[in-house]
């Protein structure tokens, strides 16, 4: 299935690694052979990584509402931006009904933020998703895309 553009988003969201570059941590450190002796190793404390959040906070709220929207056919067009909408009033005949057939949600998780736009992954009773949504600087919805899960 090839993915489905619901608008077009200004950004570009890596997906086969979404986490890769924030997650990059010093393996090891080597001493300065010329100054003093190497220290004994002490043993390391586990780092405690703080859990990603979404860029914006309600991005998994309006998410959910769209999605609940389309599979109803009462799309909350006032969630978006003018330019958003018209785009997705054009495409709705094709995308509602495939949005219906993916069945109810499972779950919806959030993978990661890139660019002020959230990534998540959203499980549906017959399918596996991605999402990106982004969100204007009046709070509106200007970007949404969404894929078959990789």
């Amino acid at each position: 299935m090839k993915p489905l553009l619901i608008a077009a988003a200004l950004l570009l969201v890596p997906v086969a690694a979404p986490t890769a570059a924030l997650a990059q941590v010093a393996a090891a450190t080597m001493p300065n052979s010329f100054d003093a002796p190497a220290p004994t190793a002490r043993a390391a404390a586990p780092a405690i990584a703080a859990a990603p959040t979404p860029a914006n906070p309600r991005a998994e709220e309006v998410l959910r509402e769209i999605i609940a929207g389309a599979q109803a056919g009462t799309i909350d067009y006032s969630l978006m931006s003018d330019d958003l909408a018209a785009r997705i009033r054009s495409q709705e005949a094709a995308i509602r009904p495939l949005i219906e057939g993916f069945g109810p949600v499972q779950a919806v998780d959030f993978m990661a933020s890139q660019d002020g736009a959230d990534l998540f992954a959203v499980t549906f009773s017959n399918a596996a998703t991605q999402w990106v949504i982004g969100f204007n600087e009046t709070d509106k919805v200007a970007a949404l895309l969404f894929r078959p899960a990789e």
